[in-house]
């Protein structure tokens, strides 16, 4: 039998594949993970912007196999920055010739200014190295510091893998005419009914499986190969794993070096009594210190549904003490009439969720400890995937295709 711990997208997708046995079990009240949908008052709301980027055919046919068409949106990405008090295109670094002439000046020469010869060693260097000081200190550096939460020479070189937006000069300056903001999701689908739905869909291949919700799993012996929650005892084939690595080498009592480090991200839902002004953003970045949040979504633009409905995004280190809620609600309320993002709609309702973690801090020392740990667990047939599983920066395809290559691995 195998034992899959976790009911997100990794694990279900793991029992969709698989051909061995499975059970799986889910701490919380529900399934899905961070890709859970609270629906009320007429909003719907997922736990933070989950977007399915689809670059593979069949694993988006095998996702929506269970989904009715008139049920999905198709969206073309419309994504800016707010940088003083003006909108700019994403990405900032192909779109300079947008800001005032001086700043434009600037972006440009330090662009012709960079030392092609110095080396790179971590995430902040590479930003310099790529793109020159003005660009990096305007938006790179400031909206990465609060999207992790710390500094960026702790991330590797390639913390963000494809998802950083590349851009070379002569990107930059062909731009300036052609006008070409593509990147990895110019275009997403978006369940009407929310990010559950793609759960759901998934969940309805594997209607025979044992699903356990409110169970947790308290301890795993692996020579014995028994795991321990705080409902029952269960004798295991394979455990697959897909909450945070790190906890699950508390779990089976594997002494570590504490190598892995990550953020944590408040994320309020805002469901307001009217429209807003802003009819087009799928989402809006906010590199200045001014404001509270990196980041405010308009589930409203994506769902074309009428009334203002935003996800609001703020980053902080993963030992951080919290205020009550109330404060951050009412110090974002105020900066999104600062930001001129709203102006008299009157919130009707409202749902904070705290991720934790939510983005993994990658460095050399966290790939190289997860590599490590990850074989020693293999030995004993413990397998842990997914963002978390595998500690990692990564899109919702990539987990389910991380899942399906176990699986086929490991069944029969």
């Amino acid at each position: 039998m195998d034992l899959i711990i976790g009911a997100g997208v990794s694990g279900i997708s793991y029992a969709n594949f698989s051909q061995n046995e499975c059970v799986i079990i889910e701490k919380e009240k529900e399934m899905g993970g961070y890709c859970r949908t609270i629906k009320r008052n007429g909003f719907i709301w997922d736990y933070s912007g989950h977007f399915f980027h689809f670059r593979n055919p069949e694993i988006e046919q095998y996702v929506r196999k269970n989904m009715k068409e008139e049920s999905l949106v198709t969206v073309q990405k419309d994504t800016s920055i707010l940088y003083n008090n003006k909108y700019i295109d994403f990405p900032f670094q192909k779109n300079i010739h947008q800001l005032s002439k001086k700043e434009f000046i600037d972006c440009l020469y330090d662009l012709f200014e960079i030392n092609e010869s110095e080396q790179v060693s971590s995430f902040k260097n590479m930003i310099y190295h790529n793109f020159g000081k003005s660009i990096a200190n305007k938006f790179l550096i400031p909206y990465n510091e609060k999207l992790y939460a710390c500094d960026l020479d702790i991330l590797d070189k390639e913390a963000m893998g494809r998802f950083f937006p590349k851009a070379s000069k002569e990107d930059i300056i062909l731009n300036f005419k052609n006008n070409n903001t593509n990147s990895y999701n110019d275009t997403f689908i978006y369940p009407k009914g929310g990010a559950i739905e793609y759960i759901n869909s998934l969940a309805g291949n594997i209607s025979e499986t044992p699903l356990a919700l409110n169970e947790e799993l308290i301890s795993v012996d692996l020579k014995t190969k028994v795991a321990i929650t705080n409902k029952r005892v269960l004798k295991y084939d394979n455990l697959i794993s897909t909450i945070p690595f790190p906890i699950l080498l508390k779990k089976c009592n594997i002494e570590f070096t504490n190598n892995f480090s990550c953020n944590k991200v408040l994320v309020f839902n805002l469901g307001f009594d009217r429209k807003g002004k802003d009819t087009h953003t799928c989402w809006l970045y906010i590199p200045s210190k001014e404001y509270i949040f990196y980041r405010v979504g308009f589930y409203d633009n994506i769902m074309q549904s009428d009334y203002l409905s935003l996800y609001v995004e703020i980053g902080f280190p993963e030992d951080a003490y919290l205020e009550p809620y109330d404060y951050y609600l009412t110090r974002i309320l105020n900066d999104l009439k600062s930001a001129n993002i709203i102006s008299n709609e009157e919130l009707v309702d409202y749902e904070p969720v705290l991720m934790s973690p939510a983005y993994v801090h990658i460095n050399s020392k966290s790939t190289e400890a997860m590599l490590k740990y990850k074989e020693i667990l293999a030995n004993d047939n413990v397998y842990s995937i997914g963002r978390y599983g595998s500690w990692t920066y990564c899109s919702i395809e990539d987990n389910i295709l991380e899942a399906k290559q176990l699986a086929n691995t490991l069944s029969n």
